[in-house]
């Protein structure tokens, strides 16, 4: 490897075994629904503190550091502080789905009143989901957000400018 290894994963106790096992440097908790395609939306952390609290003592033990993939929600930040996650993953998939400019500016205010509540708390702070070509330079500009998660889009558009171009025109909006 020559960068961190990231599972995103549900917090079952199957795949929590396999997570163990293979030690990687992070896993990002996320909610899994049978019939989704990718996730909708974020964990539901506030209702589920005990069991969430454990999972990461679990990854802990092993030296894994834990991310909890969440809405956008005080609730859900301060929540995830709380049951001890090193950082969050804010899902930004309404925002990025926002259909109007006007639509798109309150919701990037809500990503970023998030990111900033969540570095208050000592939390990292990544997002997530929907974020492509267009839409992700805001996002990545936040001071609070120490990275996003920008696969599919660099995927897609690989398919007309081969990976290495999809990968340098990404990394040129987000600054790296």
């Amino acid at each position: 490897m020559k960068t961190k290894l990231d599972l995103e994963m549900a917090a079952t106790e199957e795949i929590i075994g396999i997570a163990v096992e293979i030690l990687p440097d992070l896993v990002t908790l996320v909610p899994e629904k049978r019939q989704e395609l990718t996730t909708e939306g974020g964990l539901n952390v506030r209702d589920n503190q005990r069991y969430l609290r454990d999972v990461i003592k679990e990854f802990r033990k092993h030296h894994i550091e834990v991310s909890l993939f969440i809405d956008p929600e005080p609730d859900q930040v301060s929540a995830s502080a709380e049951v001890g996650a090193d950082l969050i993953e804010i899902h930004t998939g309404e925002y990025a789905n926002a259909t109007t400019r006007a639509e798109q500016a309150r919701l990037l205010e809500v990503v970023q009143g998030a990111a900033r509540q969540a570095k208050g708390l000592g939390l990292g702070v990544n997002a997530g989901h929907g974020l492509n070509y267009v839409n992700v330079r805001p996002i990545a500009e936040t001071p609070e957000i120490d990275e996003v998660s920008i696969g599919h889009a660099i995927l897609s558009r690989a398919v007309f400018v081969g990976i290495s171009e999809a990968v340098r025109e990404m990394a040129r909006l987000v600054g790296t």
